[in-house]
């Protein structure tokens, strides 16, 4: 018999605010389609008072881990289930957005890879694997480790926070259950209290936005306060495919006010958007425009002062 089966019943995840029936839902299998559909989106429009109510948390955490960069630090997201394939995710999306090395944010999930396909949950219950997932990485003071859990008590998330914390690292919880053993443990806590799902304990739903809504600001936030983006501009896009070319000429254009051919041109000499700005706004050659934005840790903004 399947040792999950055998374990005793934890009766305080009864209590759990994500675990809760939704009174809202009671007879969902019995409305008709439009008015469920109608339920499910005036649900997750909560979503965003939770979220909001977090805000100072989220800032506290993006400029934390800006500092943290600066100082050539990581950003570890780590979870089991829907919340590690959101951390997974996000960190994946940061080397095309913002041309960082997939080092630099990274997401761990309960079960390795092949959890982000095929579903690995019993693999959340082992705090020690937790830690034993983020022994590689070989972690310093200057990292920072997210640890994501809608119900903040998941043992494999719990099992590398302590790891981290152990080591110095910066602790971030991540979950929507206020006051949960995930809360309590990370130096700062996110907390957006989704409550009940519309279908019960199916925390792929409000929780999961929630997580998305959040890790969306993380990251990007982050990548702004470290000067990876000019205005609301990408101007660390990879060039990687046509579309992600045609944005670049765009960008460039739109900063340097030159037409389409001439930002063609600019992008071809200099490489990158903001080489090619540097080169096009001081009138550097690739070498000089390149070593001037090394010398301002890659901000084209504070590149471009006289």
């Amino acid at each position: 018999m399947d040792s999950v089966t055998t374990q005793p019943a934890d009766p305080s995840l009864a209590r759990l605010a994500t675990e809760a029936r939704n009174p809202a839902s009671t007879n969902l299998d019995q409305m008709p389609t439009l008015e469920m559909l109608q339920l499910i989106h005036q649900q997750d429009a909560s979503v965003l008072a939770a979220v909001q109510a977090e805000l100072g948390a989220v800032a506290t955490a993006v400029d934390a881990i800006a500092e943290r960069f600066l100082l050539g630090g990581r950003l570890f997201y780590i979870g089991a289930g829907t919340s590690g394939r959101l951390g997974v995710l996000d960190a994946s999306e940061c080397p095309p957005t913002f041309s960082v090395p997939p080092t630099l944010v990274q997401g761990i999930i309960a079960g390795g890879d092949s959890a982000l396909r095929r579903s690995s949950e019993h693999s959340e219950d082992d705090p020690a694997q937790g830690a034993a997932d983020l022994a590689p990485c070989a972690l310093s003071a200057a990292d920072t480790v997210v640890g994501i859990a809608a119900s903040g008590r998941t043992p494999y998330v719990l099992g590398a926070l302590a790891y981290a914390q152990t080591l110095g690292c910066l602790t971030i919880g991540l979950s929507c259950v206020p006051g949960s053993p995930l809360a309590q443990a990370a130096e700062i806590a996110i907390t957006p209290a989704t409550g009940a799902e519309v279908l019960t304990g199916s925390t792929r739903m409000k929780a999961g936005t929630a997580t998305k809504l959040v890790l969306n600001m993380l990251s990007t936030g982050v990548m702004v306060r470290t000067g990876a983006v000019y205005g609301n501009l990408m101007v660390n896009v990879q060039t990687t495919n046509a579309k992600l070319v045609d944005r670049a000429r765009r960008i460039l254009a739109t900063i340097t006010g030159v037409g389409a051919d001439e930002a063609a041109r600019l992008l071809d000499a200099g490489g990158t958007v903001k080489t090619a700005v540097v080169m096009q706004q001081l009138g550097l050659s690739r070498q000089q425009a390149e070593q001037r934005l090394a010398a301002h840790n890659g901000n084209l903004r504070a590149a471009l002062q006289p």
